[in-house]
C-alpha cells in the first residue's frame, strides 16, 4: 500500500477520535443516563417561543425519546456508548472562550449546565468497494461511513434557549477558526461556516467546520436543534474525508427521526 495512503489513513482515524472521539468499529450510546444539577445566512430556524417555559425531561424521560435501531433506515444505533465517546465537558478546553459552545459540540459533549442527558452512537452502513479496486482504494470505501455521537440535553430556566444564543453567537465570532484541546490532543479548526438547518425544530443550527489535520484540511458537522427545553447535539465526522479532505453528506435522517421523537 502507497505510504501517503497509510499515513493518511491513520491520521484519519486518530484525527475523527480528536474531533468526536469516534472509532471507525462503531460506538454506541451512554447508556448511562445522567442527571445533572448568524450572521446573514439563513442557519438557524427560529420560532416563537411559547409563553410558559418548556419542562425539562428527566434522565428517563429523554432515555424514552431518544433514538433506537427501529427509528433509522439504515446504520447502526448503539444505546451502551463506551467512554471515548463520552466526553466530559471539563475536559475540552477552548483556546478562545468565545469558541468554546462550538467546540463542545464538535467532541460530543453539550452546552451550558443541563438538567439531564442521554447519548446514542450512530455509525453508516459500511460502503462496498469497486470490483477489483486496488487495496488502498478498499480501504478507503471501507472508511466512507459517518458517525454520530447523539446527545439530548434537557435544561431547566431558560437553559436551553440561552445554549442555542451561545452556539449562535460562536459560529459568527469563531468563524475565522479557533483551536481547542480534548485531554492532551490539540485540535486546530481554520474555518467555520453555517449551513441551512432543518425545519422542524423550535431552533436549529447546522455548521461544517474545517480541521487542519497535518495539512489534510477535513470537514467535520454539526447540527443543534431545540424542541422545548430539549436540545439534541448532532456532531458528525467521516474517516474517508478526514484521510482524503473530501466532503460528506450529514446523515439528515437522525435529524429527522429524532424531532418526530421530541414533541
Amino acid at each position: 500500500m502507497r505510504s501517503p495512503v497509510v499515513r493518511r489513513t491513520a491520521l484519519a482515524a486518530s484525527a475523527a477520535a480528536l474531533a468526536l472521539l469516534a472509532t471507525a468499529c462503531g460506538g454506541s450510546s451512554d447508556g448511562d443516563s445522567k442527571d445533572k444539577a448568524g450572521d446573514g445566512k439563513t442557519t438557524q430556524a427560529e420560532k416563537t417561543p411559547s409563553a410558559a417555559p418548556a419542562k425539562a425531561l428527566t434522565a428517563d424521560e429523554l432515555e424514552k425519546v431518544a433514538l433506537t435501531q427501529a427509528d433509522v433506515k439504515s446504520g447502526k444505533v448503539t444505546t451502551e456508548v463506551p467512554a471515548a465517546d463520552d466526553v466530559a465537558q471539563d475536559k475540552v478546553k477552548a483556546d478562545d472562550a468565545a469558541c468554546a459552545p462550538l467546540t463542545y459540540l464538535q467532541a460530543g459533549s453539550y452546552v451550558g449546565e443541563p438538567a439531564a442527558t442521554v447519548k446514542r452512537s450512530w455509525l453508516g452502513d459500511a460502503q462496498k468497494p469497486k470490483a477489483g479496486a486496488k487495496p488502498e482504494d478498499a480501504m478507503l470505501a471501507a472508511l466512507d461511513r459517518a458517525k454520530v455521537v447523539v446527545t439530548l440535553a434537557s435544561y431547566e430556566d431558560g437553559g436551553a434557549e440561552q445554549a442555542m444564543k451561545d452556539l449562535n453567537t460562536a459560529a459568527t465570532k469563531c468563524a475565522g477558526g479557533f483551536s481547542y484541546a480534548v485531554g492532551g490532543d490539540k485540535v486546530k479548526i481554520v474555518k467555520v461556516a453555517t449551513e441551512g438547518a432543518p425545519q422542524g425544530a423550535d431552533e436549529a443550527l447546522a455548521v461544517t467546520t474545517t480541521m487542519d489535520a497535518e495539512g489534510v484540511k477535513a470537514p467535520v458537522k454539526g447540527v443543534v436543534v431545540r424542541k422545548g427545553a430539549t436540545l439534541a447535539y448532532f456532531p458528525a465526522v467521516n474517516l474517508a474525508s478526514m484521510a482524503g479532505g473530501k466532503d460528506f453528506d450529514f446523515p439528515a435522517e437522525l435529524v429527522d427521526a429524532q424531532l418526530a421523537k421530541l414533541k
